[in-house]
């Protein structure tokens, strides 16, 4: 395999998992607390291409792959999203506490995906020093799409998971009127994550408090998914 196919591959293969695993953590939960709707939607699957949105799984990393490959030489950040999986709040007992918990499915698959990569780790060790690179490169990036992609949507403006699971903590005239944003949400996602950033740093202002807040963020849990794995080697 070619040096370029291999970047490729190894910043597609965990993104794809990352995202497609999120969503189907989604679904199963709906399903355990009784909404069937994303199964019969034929959304309850593991399969990538059951999942796929044309802007957030396609357009926008395809567009960030190629802009690092051609600027960097290498991958240096992935992001995108998957077709939101349909579910039937009124199916459930409780819809607001429902919600909140499907909401919470998926960072917490992300979170588990992200321990498990760390786990994973050991086995790299074994491996010849070639397929070790490779391997653990694979299995780093892995770890990072998975908490970042965690951390990223419990961002707590709806329709992101953050946002639902405040829904469901908020008391219910105040959770009503969170829930509205829901119809603008992704639009102020957009412009307070990349556009409003990006045209400041152009007039000379340095404002991304979601960017900063990752940045923070992202370290300690790397650190903790990696405690928990017990890789005390790597901290």
């Amino acid at each position: 395999m070619s040096p370029l196919l291999l970047q490729i591959a190894l910043a597609v293969v965990p993104a794809v998992l990352a995202i497609t695993l999120h969503e189907a953590a989604h679904g199963y939960a709906a399903l355990a607390l009784g909404d069937d709707t994303a199964r019969l939607a034929g959304r309850l699957s593991l399969n990538p291409l059951r999942h796929i949105d044309r802007v957030g799984t396609i357009l926008l990393p395809g567009l960030l792959l190629l802009g690092q490959l051609l600027t960097l030489g290498r991958v240096a950040f992935m992001f995108g999203w998957a077709k939101p999986v349909p579910v039937a709040a009124w199916k459930f007992r409780d819809p607001r506490r429902g919600m909140m918990l499907v909401a919470a499915a998926g960072p917490a698959m992300n979170f588990f995906l992200a321990w498990l990569g760390a786990l994973a780790l050991y086995g790299v060790d074994r491996l010849p020093v070639a397929a070790g690179d490779i391997a653990g490169t694979l299995f780093v990036y892995f770890i990072l799409y998975n908490l970042v992609l965690g951390l990223f949507n419990l961002l707590p403006i709806p329709p992101m998971d953050g946002g639902r699971i405040v829904v469901g903590l908020l008391p219910p005239r105040l959770a009503a009127v969170w829930a509205r944003l829901e119809r603008a949400g992704i639009l102020l996602v957009l412009l307070a994550v990349f556009i409003l950033p990006q045209l400041l740093r152009g007039m000379g202002v340095r404002f991304d408090p979601v960017g900063l807040a990752l940045n923070s963020l992202l370290p300690r849990a790397l650190r903790l998914v990696l405690l928990l794995a017990g890789r005390h080697d790597v901290l």
